[in-house]
């Protein structure tokens, strides 16, 4: 990737006062609950400037691009997962990826949102029509990747990706995103929560005690998760959060303390792409002699490659394909 420089001094000098990116992951409830709490706010600031979006466009991926940085802890081994979200509304949809390794990148298929009234707050249910989520796991180890489809129900990215989760692999998860702006349109803070109930493991309580059947097991894991929904619907503004000094660990202790969160793993994640020139080169090498020829004889040299996932442009001289 060819990272574009931010070059905003009054930007970079807001985010001196903001936590460093990172996301924290936690367990609760003696392991009944998993989550993590991302500070994502310079990783937002960099996929803006890599495809130099606007606010509305950077609302709408950004909030993409956390959803996917928080389902990483979701992985098992090497993965990689794509997000997408396809919809017949104004804004189209969009396509984000996240690698187990730490890297997020991606793209709105609309870059310039066409806006026919005055945006007077950021329900964004009027840029996104009905159509399907889809989530692609690529597994190594697997021959084939498992791709789950779900309906566009909410209109609202991080409750639609709950309801894909409860509906395509039957487990209750809620995802909370945030990005906050200054006067002057600059992303200032930006994070995301999420927060998975695992499977009841029955015949014990949360404190260990045992239960007398598995009916009242169901009933203990219900009421939990009732509980831990409302806790979890508590929570600040994120983007706002950040934006003002939070740190991670304060608000994860406090908004779940009834559940005794133990912090388990920190962990680095950005926006990256791993492509190259070299890599698109042999990319196009790969199309066959035939094609290749005629790009040899007719297109200019150097070839100009863009990137779609991070917005990277590419000079690839002929050379490279002899």
């Amino acid at each position: 990737m060819i990272r574009q420089e931010i070059l905003d001094e009054e930007l970079l000098a807001q985010l001196e006062n903001v936590e460093q990116d990172g996301m924290t992951v936690f367990i609760a409830a003696d392991g009944m609950f998993r989550g993590a709490f991302y500070n994502g706010t310079r990783m937002i600031n960099q996929m803006r400037a890599q495809h130099n979006l606007g606010i509305l466009e950077t609302m709408i991926l950004g909030q993409a691009a956390l959803c996917t940085a928080l389902m990483i802890q979701t992985m098992k081994g090497r993965e990689h997962l794509t997000f997408r979200y396809d919809t017949n509304g104004p804004a189209a949809g969009f396509s984000v990826e996240a690698d187990s390794s730490g890297y997020v990148r991606g793209y709105i298929f609309q870059d310039k949102i066409p806006i026919d009234h005055e945006i007077t707050n950021w329900d964004l249910t009027d840029f996104f029509g009905y159509g399907t989520v889809t989530i692609t796991r690529d597994i190594e180890g697997q021959k084939e990747p498992h791709t789950g489809t779900t309906e566009i129900r909410f209109r609202n990215i991080a409750k639609d990706l709950a309801w894909h989760f409860a509906k395509s692999e039957q487990i209750n998860t809620a995802f909370n995103t945030g990005i906050q702006f200054d006067k002057k349109g600059r992303v200032v803070g930006a994070g995301g929560l999420f927060m998975q109930a695992l499977p009841a493991m029955g015949g014990v309580t949360p404190d260990g005690a045992p239960l007398s059947n598995s009916a009242s097991a169901s009933s203990e894991h219900d009421e939990l998760i009732e509980r831990a929904e409302l806790a979890f619907g508590s929570a600040p503004s994120l983007g706002q959060w950040f934006s003002e000094g939070g740190k991670r660990d304060a608000l994860i202790k406090n908004l779940f303390r009834e559940f005794e969160p133990k912090i388990v793993l920190e962990r680095d994640i950005i926006f990256d792409c791993p492509c190259s020139a070299q890599g698109f080169a042999q990319s196009i090498k790969n199309l066959g002699k035939t094609e290749v020829q005629d790009i040899l004889e007719n297109d200019k040299d150097p070839l100009e490659v863009s990137c779609k996932n991070c917005g990277s442009i590419y000079k690839i001289p002929k050379s490279m394909l002899m």
